[in-house]
């Protein structure tokens, strides 16, 4: 059976980061997804289809959006698609007459995605910025680091990731539903400062609740408590620990060791935690990552190693889930999550050339003598 989204055409204007990772979601999982990039000739490089990840099962079409022939083509793709996703500044799409008022009245059904940092309107709206700055003025960025330390960025995988390509795919969906059941497409406003905001939806609940502090590094989740952070072992390497519930806490101190330690018994008490954690540092470095692995796998510990990007591939529980997919000799993250009935295919490396042009062209009606004047005149590769 191909991927639940099959059937679904989606038109995405070439980005970096979100826009990308939800057009990789949507085409992992069985969606037709056309990427219109800029031509190679005006970027002077030579993209590695095997290399880009987030790029993979996709045709490329390569066009100049500044061309009369080039918005041209793009219209007459938004017209037969379900979903456009674009991650342009505000303004930038109407300003080549691609806005969606104008698609949208050319394809009513038309789910037409926007992807931004700080949203389509708002006095930070115009400005440029990167994930680092959506999740500083979400409040996300605040709350991640240990004490006494500055805010230390999670990669950028709350605000570009989680709170942008994520949530944008999950936004197409709803909408591609709703249009399908009552034919009326819709503008998608996705903003990474909001998404990451949702993100934390969890952490300002326990805010409202009384259960967690503004301080960083002071909370149970966020490397305040000994019972829920990544130790050192003897050959300088990690493991991780989130042994939060009392009975996974009393079975983790079992089995390394402490369960009758004195210094340990209060695990809720907060002030007691720095000695608490000096306590389990030490212990940790007692063994290899490998010992630890032995005593504490297959335990309700809540325990695993910390591996690295070259390890991960290879442990025992990655590989029976098949998380890692070799493509083009190149290994990468497998699609996810697993379906019953429709199982995703493996990803192939983003299509593109001259004969992927010629079939999209010739798809959408374009007869050989006008592909070559689209080509002669710089308008595609």
């Amino acid at each position: 059976m191909p991927g639940p989204l099959t059937g679904v055409r989606i038109v995405e204007f070439a980005g970096i980061g979100p826009g990308p990772f939800c057009g990789m979601m949507m085409a992992d999982h069985g969606a037709e997804v056309i990427r219109l990039g800029r031509i190679r000739a005006e970027l002077g490089i030579g993209a590695d289809p095997s290399k880009d990840f987030l790029n993979r099962s996709r045709k490329a079409l390569n066009i100049d959006l500044k061309t009369a022939g080039g918005r041209e083509l793009s219209r007459r793709l938004c017209k037969r698609a379900d979903g456009l996703i674009e991650g342009y500044r505000p303004g930038v799409m109407e300003r080549l007459g691609l806005g969606p008022e104008v698609l949208l009245e050319e394809n009513p059904k038309l789910v037409y995605g926007r992807m931004t940092g700080w949203g389509q309107n708002g006095p930070y709206a115009k400005m440029a910025g990167h994930d680092i700055n959506y999740i500083a003025l979400s409040g996300a960025l605040h709350a991640c680091g240990r004490a006494g330390e500055k805010p230390t960025p999670p990669m950028n995988l709350v605000g570009d990731f989680g709170g942008g390509g994520m949530m944008l795919a999950f936004g197409m969906l709803a909408a591609i539903l709703h249009a399908r059941s009552t034919g009326v497409g819709q503008v998608i406003d996705c903003a990474m400062t909001e998404g990451s905001a949702v993100l934390m939806t969890m952490i300002y609940s326990m805010r409202a609740e009384g259960s967690w502090t503004d301080r960083r590094g002071a909370n149970i989740v966020d490397s305040g408590a000994h019972f829920y952070d990544s130790y050192e072992t003897a050959d300088g390497k990690f493991i991780s620990v989130g042994s939060v519930e009392a009975q996974f806490y009393r079975e983790l101190l079992e089995r390394i060791g402490l369960m009758h330690d004195p210094e340990l018994t209060e695990q809720l008490n907060a002030d007691a935690w720095p000695r608490q954690k000096e306590r389990l540092t030490h212990q940790f470095r007692t063994k290899t990552r490998d010992e630890w692995c032995r005593i504490l796998e297959g335990s309700d510990c809540c325990f695993a190693p910390v591996l690295s990007l070259e390890e991960a591939a290879d442990h025992q529980h990655n590989v029976a889930r098949s998380a890692f997919v070799d493509v083009s000799g190149v290994r990468q993250p497998a699609p996810a999550p697993h379906y019953s009935h429709t199982p995703t295919s493996r990803p192939t490396p983003m299509a593109s050339g001259s004969e992927v042009t010629e079939q999209i062209l010739a798809d959408l009606g374009y007869s050989p003598i006008e592909v070559d004047r689209l080509r002669s005149n710089g308008t595609i590769d």
